[in-house]
């Protein structure tokens, strides 16, 4: 039954019409790739991807592209050639990795980031830096102010570059807001109203938890490893490929700002067990084709096993809205 699910969710993911094969990739670098050293060489990527429905020549490409955008650069072995994540590629992987792996939600500080356009700005350049603050998780008050609860505004900037928005820095004014002692105030709940669509990212979180929902309670009715080690590795990477880009677009509000029954809790939870679930199947998948251009196959990092191990009150449990 739960290969059967798994294999399902393969095969939707395998039938979409249009898929980011660079976004799949990042995914994997993120969650596979980088616990193991960082680096792996094109063809073992290509073994990895295929079975999701990505092309050999699709993988070359976004690769190449990765390599332009400065995620990835190339080392060669001989006629074969490692690809690693750059300086800036490993950053963005490691700030990303402190949310996708957390086990509760930050802690607010009451203090909100500013990001404001105190230079001219063309439509193009404002359309420009509101997607890549969009990705952020950035909401925004009227045209001229981008706001956070929490992102590290240097790692802001940083990102922007990376994005090929550096020119527009200078343009910019990034603000720490003073603390705020009034705890839930109504200014607050209605700002965050007018700077995110909560109802809308609400609706995703939902859908995903849906989704999932009854593959996990089959694996939870199934002893020991009841996914191939294949089917482990996919199912592993769709879902933390699917929570990342979730996360993307959440600003990860403080829980006091946020609805009691906000899905988002639900999706945390379920990635924590799905992974304890997956791990160790599908990291003997990564055992016997994740590889090097030199032939090496790198061990995994204690940093893999920290993730999402702490113990959950709420695993073996009913998820959240199912009766």
């Amino acid at each position: 039954m739960p290969a059967t699910l798994a294999q399902a969710h393969i095969d939707a993911f395998c039938q979409q019409s249009r898929v980011r094969a660079g976004s799949v990739i990042i995914s994997v670098f993120g969650d596979a790739v980088y616990p193991r050293g960082g680096r792996i060489w094109l063809g073992s990527l290509i073994r990895l991807l295929q079975p999701l429905g990505i092309s050999e020549r699709l993988i070359r490409t976004s690769v190449f592209r990765l390599v332009q955008e400065g995620w990835l650069r190339t080392e060669a072995h001989g006629r074969k050639a490692d690809y690693l994540l750059t300086a800036a590629g490993q950053q963005r992987i490691e700030d990303a990795a402190r949310h996708i792996y957390a086990s509760s939600p930050p802690v607010w500080d009451r203090r909100w980031r500013l990001i404001l356009t105190v230079g001219d700005v063309t439509a193009r350049e404002r359309e420009l830096l509101r997607r890549a603050m969009f990705w952020q998780g950035f909401g925004q008050l009227g045209g001229d102010c981008f706001i956070h609860p929490s992102a590290d505004l240097a790692a802001a900037s940083d990102a922007l570059l990376t994005d090929g928005l550096g020119e527009l820095l200078h343009k910019l004014m990034p603000l720490l807001a003073v603390e705020n002692h009034f705890g839930n105030s109504a200014r607050d709940v209605d700002m965050i109203l007018h700077a995110w669509n909560l109802e809308q990212l609400g609706a995703s979180y939902t859908a995903f938890v849906e989704r999932y929902r009854p593959l996990l309670e089959a694996l939870r009715h199934q002893a020991g490893d009841t996914l191939g080690n294949e089917h482990a590795f996919l199912l592993r990477t769709l879902i933390i490929h699917e929570y990342r880009r979730l996360l993307l677009r959440d600003p990860e509000l403080p829980a006091e700002l946020l609805p009691h029954d906000w899905p988002g809790n639900e999706a945390r939870i379920m990635c924590r067990e799905f992974y304890r679930r997956l791990l160790p199947a599908s990291e003997r998948h990564l055992d016997s084709h994740l590889q090097c251009a030199n032939g090496d196959v790198p061990a995994a990092r204690e940093l893999l096993h920290q993730r999402f191990q702490a113990e959950d009150p709420f695993a073996d449990l009913p998820l959240p809205g199912n009766h």
